[in-house]
């Protein structure tokens, strides 16, 4: 441990010692409630062997920057320009607008780089919380998600549930089971479907209930039928076309979210299928564009900002005093029938 030319040991010596960063330093030595034990435990172990002595000459952190920084929730996207991730934009702006807390977005590219310079500046910004709306973290990094002392709530976890932190989302499984069975009281017995990336545990859980439906029917999964998009437009384009081209095409398509059922849509047009009259499709959200498109998409309605508003309040909780829950909150899905689905033809 290095002094100062005043011999006084600083923050940052603590900090550099003890490996956490400056900003959870002064929380221990300011008593913050939002360190993790373990943490507060060796910081204060530290202070005690080296004598650090807060120097009360000036204020580090004015009363009026704290409070700012203690009113803000950061929501954390890989693609914050999705249908989805708006949705999801206002389900926790709305909690946090009638709490009088900001909301910040932020778009992080995946990998280490990008998620550890995200952690470095949360720990900085003391926010009341973080809700992690792309959860693809490494077990090292949920680790340190979970102890620098911001409460971190996950929605929809990329792998598989985490054991650090909590997470919220949907009932998949459910809602791939509901829409496949819809098509089946149709009639439709040659059903495609194109997924979502088979990485994330949504699209994994969205096809075993697509797969589910069909067993319970009798019908064998005919792996010809199912394609593997990334839940954006111009994969499903692409995808669609190579289901459309079969010898023995499927007569309705279930795609794992609304915007790659309007690469559904494009792809039928291209290949002269009218919806539903030669094609029905079925997707999975219900964000607003699968009322406003002609005709109207036959859909799985995600409680989006539900889910949005779970996690936040879960956040404001551990503000007031209250704990995070533990493990996996679902909530249930429902199916919108609107004109994209019909009978096959005869």
């Amino acid at each position: 441990m290095t002094e100062t030319s005043a011999g006084r040991v600083t923050v940052a010596d603590i900090a550099r010692v003890t490996g956490v960063s400056p900003a959870t330093v002064s929380k221990v030595l300011n008593d913050r409630a939002d360190v993790a034990p373990g943490t507060r435990a060796l910081v204060k172990a530290t202070v005690a062997e080296h004598g650090y002595v807060k120097d009360t000459t000036r204020r580090t952190r004015p009363p009026v920057r704290r409070q700012q920084k203690r009113a803000l929730v950061d929501l954390v996207f890989n693609d914050a320009g999705s249908p989805w991730a708006a949705e999801m934009i206002r389900g926790v702006g709305a909690i946090a607008t009638a709490a009088q807390v900001s909301l910040v977005v932020s778009e992080v590219q995946l990998g280490s780089a990008g998620i550890s310079a995200w952690l470095d500046g949360a720990e900085e910004r003391s926010s009341i919380g973080a809700i992690l709306a792309f959860s693809d973290l490494s077990p090292a990094e949920s680790q340190r998600a979970a102890e620098m002392g911001t409460p971190t709530v996950l929605v929809d976890p990329v792998g598989d549930f985490d054991a650090h932190l909590p997470s919220f989302g949907a009932g998949n499984w459910g809602g791939g089971l509901t829409a496949t069975a819809h098509l089946l009281e149709l009639g439709h017995t040659r059903i495609g479907t194109i997924t979502g990336p088979m990485r994330y545990l949504c699209s994994q859980a969205r096809l075993a209930g697509h797969s589910t439906a069909l067993a319970r029917a009798g019908i064998e999964t005919d792996p010809a039928l199912v394609q593997h998009g990334d839940f954006h437009y111009a994969s499903a384009v692409t995808a669609a076309l190579a289901l459309l081209d079969l010898a023995d095409p499927p007569t309705a398509i279930f795609a794992a979210n609304d915007e790659q059922a309007m690469g559904v849509y494009a792809a039928a047009r291209q290949r002269g299928r009218s919806v539903p009259e030669d094609l029905s499709v079925v997707g999975f959200d219900d964000v607003p564009m699968s009322q406003w498109v002609l005709p109207g998409l036959t859909t799985v309605r995600q409680p989006i900002r539900e889910v949005a508003a779970l996690a936040i309040r879960a956040l404001l909780s551990v503000r007031d005093g209250g704990t995070l829950p533990e493990g996996r909150t679902e909530l249930p899905t429902t199916l919108v029938v609107r004109e994209s689905t019909a009978a096959p033809r005869s």
